[in-house]
């Protein structure tokens, strides 16, 4: 379905009871909603209802050009004026890479919204800050971001050679095409590395402590996460928290272990709605 808000088109992807709780699905770069497929036949099969977002600029009806339009505030600001449109006073909110950000941001600044968490492979930014200062491992593992944050060379980069570059960063998710065919689409890698070009330590210092009933799932293969900020997301949650670990799972956990995600999910959930 198409949900107006904020001036924009949203496209959100709706399925389960029509009387169960919802759940809200954020998905991550470089995908779209279509990574929570294998997840939410077990979340439906447990009377949950979902609704998975294809967020500012993967929604192409929601795609501004400039470069400040993908700062955290206003990626914040979809997600809750989304949630109006909707209908939805509060859900249990689940997302995956940027999502988690997203979700860890509107679970902090609008817990009202939000009955619960389930933030997906990346942790709470105050977490992945304090790991950037102290883990020189982290420092690698992030250093993909310099380029993402170049304008036009990251984009050469990533589409080169039909997409080589994006096509083997999806390596785990199964059919790679899926994802990289549509940031092939005019205007769309951009707008998706617009996330990480706005982003700021000023926006991310400002996601504060979680007080909503938290659950972190961390898979130990992300080549994108390491441990040293995996652990230290308990810091960054004063509500109930779980921390949760796959092991053998790459980074693109919905992808690459949809049970035990949806089982982590359901388990946060259940009954506290």
């Amino acid at each position: 379905m198409r949900v107006d808000a904020r001036g924009f088109t949203f496209e959100v992807t709706v399925g389960g009871p029509t009387d169960g709780v919802p759940v809200l699905l954020l998905h991550g770069f470089p995908q779209h909603s279509g990574e929570w497929d294998d997840v939410v036949p077990a979340l439906h099969a447990g009377g949950l209802r979902t609704y998975a977002l294809d967020q500012r600029g993967y929604s192409p009806g929601a795609r501004p050009t400039a470069v400040a339009d993908y700062r955290i505030p206003e990626l914040v600001a979809d997600v809750v004026a989304v949630l109006d449109a909707l209908g939805l006073d509060a859900v249990h909110l689940v997302g995956h890479d940027w999502g988690a950000i997203m979700a860890w941001a509107v679970a902090a600044g609008h817990p009202e919204r939000v009955h619960t968490l389930t933030a997906v492979s990346v942790p709470h930014p105050a977490a992945m800050a304090h790991a950037l200062a102290n883990d020189s491992q982290q420092k690698a593992r992030s250093s993909y971001i310099a380029l993402f944050r170049k304008p036009d060379k990251a984009e050469k980069v990533l589409l080169a050679f039909n997409a080589t570059a994006l096509r083997k960063m999806l390596g785990g998710v199964g059919d790679a095409n899926r994802y990289a065919d549509p940031m092939r689409e005019p205007g769309a890698l951009t707008a998706a590395l617009n996330w990480y070009r706005a982003m700021s330590r000023a926006d991310l210092a400002a996601v504060g402590p979680v007080a909503v009933p938290t659950t972190y799932v961390w898979s130990d293969r992300d080549i994108a996460i390491g441990r040293t900020a995996a652990e230290a997301c308990a810091q960054n949650v004063t509500g109930d928290y779980r921390f949760v670990q796959l092991p053998g799972v790459s980074h693109w956990i919905p992808d690459a272990a949809p049970a035990p995600l949806a089982e982590a999910i359901l388990a946060r959930a259940g009954g506290t709605a």
